[in-house]
């Protein structure tokens, strides 16, 4: 399949904008749509201590009206166009999107350029969305089974570092003690139009998105960015532990994390790990759904993959190699972590055999294919992959570079997943324990 060129432009403000016509859609009888996403070059890695969740009700507060619309008319605007829309923390980014007729690109591009340029950041919106992200954090973890498992309980086992460990959901307190001059301080420190991609995807004529992208976000004022600063911390030289009381678990549970390579910089090894997540744990043929759920049993569930937010290639360095199991009490955490360790070394002697290699990197291209078929999904890892590693088009190449994996990059993968430099957090049930959330 030939995929559409990519253009770009970047505005004299310092906005990067990316654009992907597909016009074969609307050809094909598919409607015409179109993406608009945004993406700021901010998450919960770039939120300063004593505001854990900063990042996130922020982005909540994104929603509640800009310079020219009062709140909830983002909302308006966008289902009265017959549009979808919502927004996304992560580790490294923070994403606004929308799918709309492709007739109300200049509606969506108008909304954006508003928020962008001036969001209300008033005391009534802050203690309002603080009260909603506190609710959030109730239904999402504090009331729910595994809760937080593993993307916020793993991170403090494995990592040192305030920015890599901390809780990215948001402690209560630090909520609670957000003011509306942080607000204002974060708005200008990191949503800048220099420190955001643009992205336009789906069914579109160039020359006029590109007029219409200058004539709203041209004016929106340019702001000095400062230099994004690493958050780079050594890897661990010895087994790291941790345990977990969950009062909702039904059944005990275990994650192990292990640092990835560079997903920017090594990005080969990187997609070799994604390639033995697959080959541990991706369908009932994979190595240790075979042995562990069909065959000892040991565990109720399994799952490997490449990085916390649950998608490989979400985040720079340094990323997180997880594999979690849900076990019953009758079977002991370290059978399972014996089971996991025998098939890593397995791989690591002999490496993936032909056929688990065929069929792995047969499932992603097909899955990655089917994903970008949609048009939100195109625009985001558009958007996504020209921040992060500063080439959209990756999107595109990575069913050709996964399928080019061989077995000894995997077998190096495996063998670098060592117990001896790896976190191991276990959740124990507490069936004693009333549960609820503060």
């Amino acid at each position: 399949m030939v995929e559409p060129p990519l253009h770009r432009v970047t505005l004299p403000n310092g906005l990067r904008v990316v654009l992907a016509p597909d016009s074969a859609r609307g050809a094909s009888g598919q409607a015409p749509v179109v993406g608009v996403s945004v993406h700021y070059d901010v998450g919960f890695r770039s939120e300063p201590e004593g505001r854990t969740g900063f990042a996130h009700l922020f982005e909540h507060l994104m929603f509640q009206g800009s310079e020219s619309l009062e709140k909830l008319a983002h909302f308006r605007h966008v289902q009265g166009s017959g549009g979808t829309f919502n927004g996304s923390t992560h580790q490294d980014y923070t994403d606004y999107f929308q799918v709309l007729p492709s007739a109300a690109l200049e509606r969506a591009l108008f909304l954006e350029a508003d928020r962008m340029r001036a969001p209300k950041l008033t005391e009534e919106n802050l203690r309002n969305q603080v009260d909603v992200v506190k609710e959030e954090i109730r239904l999402n973890v504090l009331n729910r089974p595994y809760g937080g498992f593993p993307w916020i309980l793993l991170p403090p086992v494995l990592y040192s570092t305030f920015a890599n460990a901390h809780n990215g959901y948001g402690d209560f307190t630090d909520l609670e003690q957000a003011t509306v001059d942080d607000c204002a301080a974060f708005f200008d420190t990191f949503y800048a139009p220099a420190n955001a991609v643009l992205t336009i995807a789906g069914d579109f004529d160039v020359d006029h998105a590109t007029e219409l992208v200058h004539r709203h976000f041209g004016d929106v004022p340019a702001r000095e960015v400062r230099s994004r600063p690493s958050f780079a911390e050594p890897f661990p030289t010895e087994q790291l532990t941790g345990v977990h009381t969950d009062p909702h678990a039904p059944l005990p549970a275990i994650a192990l994390g292990h640092r990835l390579p560079d997903p920017v910089g090594e990005l080969d090894q990187y997609l070799a790990n994604i390639v033995l997540a697959a080959v541990l744990t991706d369908g009932d043929a994979s190595r240790l759904q075979q042995r562990m759920v069909y065959r000892e049993p040991l565990v109720v569930d399994v799952h490997a993959g490449c990085g916390l937010m649950g998608a490989p290639l979400d985040a720079r360095d340094p990323d997180t190699f997880t594999l979690t199991a849900i076990h019953t009490p009758e079977v002991e955490a370290e059978r399972v972590v014996a089971a996991v360790d025998a098939e890593l070394e397995s791989i690591a002697a002999s490496g993936p055999t032909a056929e688990e290699l065929s069929r792995v990197t047969s499932r992603w291209a097909a899955s990655l294919h089917r994903e970008h078929d949609r048009v939100i999904s195109r625009t985001l890892d558009l958007g996504s992959a020209e921040l992060i590693h500063g080439r959209a088009e990756l999107i595109s190449e990575l069913p050709r570079r996964i399928a080019e994996v061989g077995a000894d990059q995997v077998a190096a993968a495996a063998k670098a997943l060592t117990p001896d430099a790896r976190a191991t957090l276990r959740v124990q049930p507490d069936s004693n324990s009333a549960g609820g959330a503060a």
